[in-house]
This record gives C-alpha cells, sequence and structure tokens, in this order.
C-alpha cells in the first residue's frame, strides 16, 4: 500500500522514500510512500524526477500507485530513491483545481447549478452544469462573484471523515469508511483527492471563457491564476495587433470589425451577382453558338481538366432557363459528369445519366432536370460521354 503524502501536504514537492516493486524492465516504480500525484477525478498526473529518472506519468491502481518512467532506471526493491516533482505544472493544477471547486460553489450559490463533470485541461478547463441555460448577463456576475471570494482570501482545509458523518456536502459521496474532505471556508465542502492551495487567494484571477451546450448541460470552460494572466495577456496582445492593422483605438476595434464585416458581406453579395451575369452571359454564348438538332434541342458540351459540380450546376441552371437545350458537362478530376436539360427538351436527364455511367461501372442520378454522377477513370469518362452524345 502507498501512503499518499499529497493528501495533507500539497506543497511538497520532494521527499525519499523507499522502493517496494519494480516493474515493465524498470519502467514501472511502487514505493512506499510518495508526493506525486496519480491522474484522478479530472485532474492530471504530476511529472518529475524519480532517482534521476524522469516521470513520465503516474497512475493510481487502487492500493499502490505507479511511477511510470520515460525510461528504465536500475532501482531496486529496498532501496531509498529521493523524488522531485515538477512544481511549476503541481501549482498550476493546483490552482485549476481549488479554481473549481470555488466556481462550482459559485454556481450552485447563485443559480443553483450543479457540477456532474469536470475536466482539466492543459491549457484550459471545463465544468459541465446539470440543465443549467446560462443568460449572457449570468458569466459575468458568477466571474465577478468568484474574484471577490478570492480576494477575500479564505482558508481551504484538508479534512478526514467518516463517510456517515460527513454533512453539508455539495455533492453527496457514494464511497464508505473514512473520506478526504477539502473545504473552502464557509462556501463549499467537497469530498476529493486532489491538491489544492492553501487559501483562495492563492488561486490568482479567475476567468470564464467559451460556454457552449453539451447533452442538455451548460459547459463553462475556465482558467485560473497563471493561466488566467497569461490567456488575458494572449487576448489583450491579439487585441493590440487587431487596433494596429486599423491604426485605431483598442476600444474602437469591435465597431470597425463589425463594419469591415458588413462591407465584406456586401462585397460578397456583388461578387455573386457578377459571378451570375458573367455565367448567363456564357450560357447564352454557348446557346447562341450550337445549333439544334432534328428535333430543335441544342446539346452543348463542356469539359473541363479540374472543377467542381456546384460551377457546372451554376451554368447548368442557366442555360436551362433557356429553351430546348440540353448540357453535357464533365470534369476529369475527379472524373464527374453532369446532365441537365430545359423542361422542353424531351428528355429525362436522371435516366439517361444513370444508363451512361453504370454501363462504365460508375454510379450517379438525379431528377428528369439536373443529374450527376462519378466515373473510375478518365478512361470509362470518355466511354460515358461518348454514350451521352453531344
Amino acid at each position: 500500500m502507498t501512503t499518499r503524502l499529497y493528501y495533507t501536504d500539497a506543497y511538497q514537492d520532494r521527499f525519499t522514500s523507499t522502493v517496494t516493486a519494480v516493474a515493465d524492465g524498470g519502467r514501472r516504480i511502487y514505493l512506499r510512500a510518495t508526493s506525486f500525484y496519480p491522474a484522478s477525478g479530472g485532474q492530471p498526473s504530476d511529472t518529475g524526477v524519480l532517482g534521476g529518472a524522469a516521470v513520465a506519468d503516474v497512475v493510481d491502481e487502487g492500493e499502490r500507485v505507479a511511477h511510470v518512467l520515460a525510461a528504465p532506471a536500475e532501482l531496486e526493491p529496498g532501496s531509498e530513491v529521493e523524488g522531485r516533482i515538477d512544481w511549476e505544472r503541481r501549482y498550476d493544477h493546483m490552482q485549476q483545481h481549488t479554481g473549481q471547486h470555488l466556481l462550482s460553489a459559485v454556481f450552485e450559490e447563485l443559480y443553483g447549478a450543479h457540477t456532474v463533470s469536470v475536466h482539466f485541461g492543459a491549457e484550459s478547463s471545463t465544468l459541465d452544469l446539470a440543465g443549467w441555460a446560462a443568460e449572457p448577463a449570468a458569466l459575468p456576475v458568477a466571474e465577478r462573484r468568484a474574484n471577490s471570494l478570492v480576494w477575500e482570501n479564505r482558508p481551504v482545509r484538508v479534512s478526514f471523515e467518516e463517510a456517515a458523518e460527513a454533512a453539508g456536502l455539495r455533492k453527496a459521496s457514494a464511497r464508505a469508511g473514512e473520506l478526504r474532505i477539502v473545504s473552502i471556508e464557509g462556501l463549499d465542502r467537497s469530498a476529493c483527492g486532489g491538491t489544492h492551495v492553501r487559501a483562495t487567494g492563492e488561486i490568482g484571477a479567475v476567468l470564464l471563457r467559451r460556454v457552449e451546450r453539451v447533452r442538455g448541460d451548460t459547459r463553462v470552460e475556465f482558467v485560473c491564476g497563471g493561466r488566467a494572466v497569461a490567456r488575458a495577456r494572449g487576448d489583450y496582445d491579439a487585441l493590440a495587433r487587431t487596433a494596429q492593422l486599423f491604426s485605431a483605438p483598442l476600444e474602437d476595434v469591435p465597431a470597425l470589425v463589425a463594419a469591415q464585416r458588413e462591407q465584406a458581406r456586401e462585397a460578397q453579395l456583388e461578387c455573386k451577382r457578377l459571378e451570375g451575369e458573367l455565367v448567363a452571359y456564357r450560357a447564352r454564348e454557348l446557346y447562341d453558338r450550337s445549333a439544334p438538332d432534328a428535333a430543335g434541342v441544342r446539346c452543348i458540351l463542356d469539359r473541363r481538366p479540374t472543377g467542381t459540380v456546384d460551377e457546372l450546376r451554376v451554368l447548368a441552371q442557366a442555360l436551362t432557363a433557356l429553351p430546348r437545350v440540353r448540357l453535357v458537362a464533365a470534369v476529369e478530376a475527379p472524373p464527374t459528369l453532369l446532365l441537365a436539360a430545359s423542361d422542353d427538351a424531351g428528355v429525362d436527364a436522371g435516366a439517361e445519366l444513370r444508363r451512361a455511367v453504370t454501363a462504365v461501372g460508375g454510379r450517379g442520378g438525379g431528377s428528369p432536370r439536373l443529374a450527376q454522377g462519378s466515373v473510375p477513370d478518365v478512361a470509362a469518362l470518355e466511354q460515358a460521354l461518348r454514350a451521352l452524345g453531344c
């Protein structure tokens, strides 16, 4: 059984312990006691150094904690070994985890929104709130409340209590026996095995980020402490660069971006209108240059080395608006066919194209007016075009 030193002192970043077992060719080390935190409850594991070897992962195996090394080490059962925690990583996790307890209590207090799951990521963390639909103004209110509790520097304490006697927990625990309780004075009591700071002031700034709906719940992304400072600096730098592009003060950027977006939308609409006019002009040119067959139907062939079906469809719509016309269009890469016919052309485009492509191992279909299909290669494309004729 491994004694977990982080249960009583999350600030112990150096320790000496006895090796109790070695597995996986010296890559998996077990100790009598450890300060290394194993991944659990959504919190990532610690990393660091054990006996001079890098610890890549720490795994909770129930009664024991396994230290997974990046490379095999020459450690023997019974030997003494020194462990050093990557303190910057550990303290960051302490800030995020204590910040999550604080935020969960705040959302419960303000909105009755209960936390059902938590995830601590490398850059940001999230908590899922059951069935709560966040109003736009709710997050700033929760953020202000959380930060005011940080400024109050309320003590964060760890205690061990029997499950049957542990009262006032934010979330009831299904475990029996002794529970480890993490409490924020006057705010929260939660059964938790993670690492936490000593007081809310150490959480640092709390910054709420993205909000999204996930399976009926609300997921809130947050960062605390050093991460919040880094994220705020990143946001400011991005906004400052944008303001520089506009040669304008930061506070004017939202209005300028909105104006630019509207101008871009109008330009896009004008571009589409002009493209439509160009396609209509090309369709009329192709129509006028083609001669009607004995039945009075003009057949137009449009073959391209590359392109998209959407481009062919635009041309088809323009052409089939004209009387008694049939369009056979093809793209060589990838081998694609499109057949279109005006209402008065006497052609069932879907049936005709299906016959042509299936005969050469392709597939396709569509309506009597417009159909498309694909074939295996350019040779098959040639055969299908001959079958369609034009």
